[in-house]
């Protein structure tokens, strides 16, 4: 569990860097632009994705062990379990739109 953290957390730093050094080439075309801002921008997008896949991983990760147990003495709770594991992937998607929307305002 915990190298799986420090790798999601690798992960979202390397996008992370990226995309600042995409913004870099506009900040120096653009001298008014408010770096502050954008820093502050680019750290929440960059908390917003993090949060939120971690916490999509916990819930899946606790669903299904729930699911695989359950489903060891009734077989017919599949489809029951596999539309809360869906839901808990949402979570992950909605991280995902809050830091669009985020960098659409920068």
């Amino acid at each position: 569990m915990k190298i799986k953290l420090i790798l999601c957390i690798f992960i979202i730093l390397i996008i992370s860097s990226l995309v600042l050094k995409a913004e870099e080439t506009q900040i120096i075309d653009n001298t008014k632009k408010d770096t502050i801002g954008l820093g502050i921008g680019l750290i929440g997008a960059a908390i917003s994705i993090s949060v939120s896949c971690i916490a999509a991983a916990y819930a899946v990760s606790s669903l299904g062990a729930a699911a695989i147990g359950a489903m060891s003495e009734k077989e017919e709770l599949f489809g029951k379990f596999l539309i809360f594991i869906g839901l808990a992937e949402g979570i992950a998607i909605y991280g995902l739109i809050i830091a669009v929307l985020i960098l659409n305002k920068l």
